[in-house]
């Protein structure tokens, strides 16, 4: 080992320990403690003495634990301000660097590559990574008496947030698929399809797959579940493993009650050979790689993720080795498809005989969730330990197969090697992308893949699937359509048949038939309604102008209605301008808007004068929707401002896209990101509203305007109104005078 720098990294110390309810001693450990234990046990596993190895540790990182994960995940027991720091103090060290990581199960492998990297660049010296879950302890202690788990050990914290970009999507939360296991069985289905596998056939072979996890589980003293099943029995459908998403049942997706942690040690060789740890323990890193995916609905293909064998086959190459060179293999295994895509990539067999677990798997060892890799490393370095010269490789993945690191591990010596993460990154991220559409248009469509949620209160149905554009979807079906529901799980092959999509506001859906959707999901004829529930509606004799009372805070009913007044105004030729009138302004949060938007205005291009009288403030959305307007009459107390920003939101109805058509660009800046609020007379200076009146007079000004706008000729009014809209998007000025129009042509055949 002579030849070798002194900064090369190494692994030296591993450790892990598991907590569960029904044991003797069970005392209710938090997350911080259970990786505490582990940590000390890693310190411990070196040979050296512990609490001197534990003061000089430079860097502690941490896995972040499934309470920090999101900025929505309740705290019923308090959490600690500083993961890392609370660990080092358990352990006795004080670290000059103190790291929470990302969320995603691909973090562990991931910080111990970084780390490795700073070792060998000489920025750090022993590094102690560690993680734990307390998810059982947090079922079981929930009620009164509950324990405390609050702590402020204070120092630097270096927080490098949730991660959850490409995770965690609307698109998929508002059609349902509020768990992950739900992508994941898309991804399943289509890849059963794929292979023209019937559905008990499939269900056959993740029995198949999974049967050895569960072996390696019940001889691991650290799993959750230590008990062999058969293949045959992890499919098969009953009250105690009941059906969670098709095709998953629930003894084959991760199990997250657990109450475990792990740690690891690494230092450089020439500290490990200074505190005499015996070189019999010392594992090196061989090859590494970290990549991101493309997010899951971008996919060309639902049923692989391609990125995964592309960052094996490159740690390996980073190794100079190829796949027969492996002895031990640890997939990451949440579910059946995290597996089954890889073997594919790779090229392996199910029944390969060195298996793909080395715990026992995320359903059987346990799912302890950010951290269930570090398990995994702690136990390829035990098995290359115990048989020295051998390889071991850790594929860690996170998310819906969004992001994976890969270590490749062996006791021969190695030298730190830097890859070519970069390169290969381009190159997924110039991979082509599907379109996608979160609104389709009404009509029929192919299903590119589906699944059935089983919940308490019943079935539902999802798909993906493209329109005959070519677009790609997120659909589900209409709560309580059985017949939909019996057709995806029926003995017909769902993936390329047809459905038909409907666009309804919250979410997409989608029917057998046509029929079938205008019964349980009926279209509103456009048109004039005797009578509206939320808003109300007057027109004059003539029917020119119509005018809309909008009363109060619109409810996301009230959306919906004024969308149905504009669809029928733009629709009736007499009806000539509309005035909305909003004596109390426009706020408010919806939690569900129509296709055409906050008040149907924000996502419709308006083709005749809309004119808004505002008696009061207009924030968020509601400065949105008038910004779509042509015409703004605000009464001299009304306040404007896009204000999202403050509330850790965007401004994602058109205000982002409009603001800076409208006013100068530096205020348009200032106004997005601070959200400051703006009276109504610097409203009209800058170009936000057309007048400032008294209070009390918007409706009055507003109704004689839309008098005089009446009274113009409509044809030459709509044509105006469409060269002004498409003016606005043309960046060449003369380009856009000379350019031929269809509007001016359709001005000289108006009466």
């Amino acid at each position: 080992m002579t030849d070798l720098d002194p900064r090369t990294p190494v692994l030296v110390g591993v450790g892990q320990t598991i907590e569960r309810i029904d044991d003797a001693d069970y005392v209710g450990l938090s997350p911080v403690d259970l990786a505490a234990r582990a940590a000390r046990a890693a310190l411990a596993d070196t040979g050296a003495d512990p609490a001197a190895l534990a003061a000089l540790v430079d860097v502690v990182a941490a896995t972040r634990q499934f309470e920090s994960s999101t900025p929505l995940t309740a705290v019923p027991f308090g959490r600690s301000t500083n993961v890392p720091r609370s660990i080092a103090q358990r352990v006795g060290a004080d670290p000059a660097r103190a790291i929470l990581e990302i969320g995603g199960g691909q973090s562990p492998q991931r910080l111990v590559t970084e780390l490795a990297g700073e070792i060998a660049a000489g920025r750090a010296d022993v590094v102690l990574v560690a993680g734990g879950e307390a998810m059982s302890t947090h079922r079981h202690l929930a009620g009164p008496g509950q324990p405390d788990w609050s702590e402020d050990p204070g120092g630097q914290l270096e927080d490098r947030g949730y991660g959850l970009r490409g995770m965690v999507t609307r698109r998929s939360l508002v059609h349902g698929l509020h768990e992950i296991a739900g992508i994941y069985a898309l991804g399943d289905n289509a890849r059963r399809a794929a292979r023209g596998e019937t559905r008990d056939e499939y269900a056959a072979s993740i029995g198949e797959l999974f049967a050895p996890f569960t072996r390696v589980a019940a001889a691991n003293p650290y799993a959750v579940a230590p008990t062999e099943i058969a293949a045959g029995d992890l499919m098969a459908v009953d009250e105690r493993n009941r059906m969670i998403v098709a095709p998953y049942t629930r003894l084959v997706v991760s199990r997250d009650l657990v109450n475990q942690g792990a740690a690891v040690v690494l230092t450089s060789v020439a500290t490990a050979e200074r505190l005499g740890i015996d070189r019999e323990r010392w594992v090196f890193l061989h090859g590494h790689c970290d990549l991101r995916e493309q997010d899951f609905y971008d996919r060309p293909d639902l049923a692989s993720a391609p990125t995964q064998p592309v960052a094996v086959h490159a740690a390996l190459g980073m190794a100079g080795m190829a796949l027969d060179d492996v002895d031990f293999l640890d997939l990451y295994s949440c579910f059946p498809f995290a597996v089954s895509q890889l073997l594919d990539g790779l090229g392996l067999e199910p029944d390969d005989p060195r298996g793909f677990t080395l715990t026992g798997g995320l359903p059987f060892f346990g799912g302890p969730g950010n951290n269930y890799s570090l398990h995994a490393i702690a136990e390829v370095v035990a098995r290359t330990r115990a048989e020295p010269g051998t390889v071991g490789v850790v594929s860690a993945n996170g998310g819906t197969l969004s992001k994976v690191s890969v270590g490749v591990y062996s006791t021969d010596p190695a030298p730190w090697r830097a890859g070519e993460d970069d390169l290969l990154q381009a190159a997924v991220d110039g991979r082509p992308r599907v379109p996608l559409d979160d609104q389709p248009a009404d009509g029929w469509a192919t299903v590119e893949t589906w699944t059935v949620r089983h919940g308490r209160s019943g079935r539902t149905g999802l798909v993906v699937g493209r329109t005959a554009e070519g677009r790609r979807f997120v659909a589900a079906g209409v709560p309580g359509d059985d017949e939909l529901v019996d057709w995806l799980e029926g003995d017909l092959e769902p993936v390329g048949q047809r459905l038909f999509v409907r666009a309804t506001g919250p979410a997409n859906r989608v029917t057998l038939t046509r029929e079938r959707m205008d019964e349980l999901v009926p279209r509103a004829p456009v048109g004039w309604r005797e009578a509206y529930d939320h808003v109300v509606v007057r027109r004059d004799a003539a029917g020119a102008v119509v005018e809309v009372d909008v009363p109060g805070t619109p409810s996301a009913e009230g959306h919906h209605e004024l969308a149905a007044v504009l669809d029928a105004f733009e629709a009736d030729p007499s009806a000539l301008v509309l005035v909305l009138h909003l004596p109390d302004g426009l706020t408010g949060e919806p939690d569900h808007l129509p296709r055409s938007g906050w008040a149907g205005l924000t996502a419709r291009r308006v083709t005749k004068p809309v004119v808004a009288a505002v008696g009061g403030d207009a924030l968020g959305g509601g400065l949105e929707a008038l910004l779509a307007c042509p015409f703004v009459v605000l009464e001299d107390h009304a306040v404007l401002a896009l204000d999202q920003v403050a509330r850790g939101r965007l401004a994602e109805n058109g205000g982002l896209v409009r603001m800076p058509r409208l006013v100068p660009p530096r205020v348009a800046t200032e106004l997005a990101v601070t959200g400051r609020r703006v009276e109504a007379v610097e409203a009209v200076a800058l170009g936000l509203a057309n007048r400032v009146v008294p209070a009390g007079d918007a409706g009055t000004v507003a109704r004689a305007w839309a008098d005089d706008l009446a009274a113009l000729p409509p044809h030459a009014v709509r044509s105006t109104l469409a060269v002004l809209a498409e003016a606005a998007a043309e960046p060449d000025l003369l380009a856009a005078v000379r350019r031929p129009r269809q509007a001016y042509d359709d001005a000289l055949l108006g009466e």
